[in-house]
């Protein structure tokens, strides 16, 4: 395996993971509507797991003596998931952050592998870990949305 693949997809997945939180930080802030109450709690929940673990994760990149993303530039050249600044409708500030969270399983699902390959099983048990939380935040999302 190519290592300098698996670092940046390392990276990658650490800068989507981060525009992941922000964004449903985002949805927690602006989101309105006769759901909002629901919906404001929804987000919060999600984003406070996923905050739970950014300084893991850098830890672990750092382990791997890589340097952390830790840019807004860096962020946006790097990251999976796309900026929202337009503020939509409950449902469809759902439909988005149900699409996001199901590419981040589908992202940690991918560098689990490649971890494996590596031989790094720590870190693959945390992309494991990653890959269940995004798998989570999906059902509920989805539950939402019926």
């Amino acid at each position: 395996m190519d290592k300098t693949e698996y670092y940046l997809e390392l990276k990658r997945v650490f800068a989507s993971e981060f525009a992941f939180y922000l964004k449903s930080a985002n949805f927690h802030w602006n989101v309105e509507g006769s759901d909002f109450y629901e919906f404001h709690l929804l987000f919060e929940r999600i984003y406070t797991e996923v905050y739970g673990v950014i300084d893991q994760f850098a830890e672990e990149l750092r382990a791997l003596q890589l340097q952390v993303p830790a840019s807004f530039t860096q962020f946006l050249q790097l990251t999976y998931v796309l900026d929202q600044t337009v503020p939509g409708d409950s449902k469809a500030l759902v439909q988005e952050l149900l699409m996001d969270s199901d590419t981040m399983a589908m992202k940690f699902q991918q560098l689990f592998m490649m971890a494996e390959e590596a031989g790094d099983h720590g870190l693959s048990n945390f992309l494991a870990d990653r890959q269940d939380a995004h798998k989570k935040h999906s059902w509920m999302l989805r539950a939402s949305l019926k």
